[in-house]
């Protein structure tokens, strides 16, 4: 089974994803909260600075398959954490493991 292919290249570094996570975020707050000029940098915490629930976890998880496919797993990235790490994710956490997670797909 191969995964979709995006829509424009995946680069896999941490400037390419933090771009692209951040335009996923902003759609996710403009969408959800009528949010459209939130900063978002490497330490925004997605609890407390973007005021994320679970459900915007959720979402967030279905926006990152969509762009990524098969190679970023979100949901199995927040299953390996304890509860007050989830709390405490920040975005650069998240594009280290984006990062991560594509150069393992570009190396198989």
């Amino acid at each position: 089974m191969t995964s979709p292919t995006p829509r424009t290249p995946v680069t896999a570094d941490e400037a390419a994803v933090l771009a692209d996570l951040t335009a996923l975020l902003a759609r996710l707050l403009e969408d959800e909260y009528g949010l459209d000029d939130v900063e978002i940098g490497m330490a925004t915490t997605f609890n407390r600075d973007l005021e994320l629930e679970s459900i915007d976890l959720v979402t967030l998880a279905g926006l990152l398959q969509e762009r990524y496919g098969e190679r970023v797993n979100f949901a199995e990235f927040l299953a390996d954490m304890e509860f007050d790490e989830i709390i405490e994710l920040t975005v650069g956490r998240l594009v280290e493991y984006v990062v991560t997670s594509l150069k393992a797909t570009e190396a198989s």
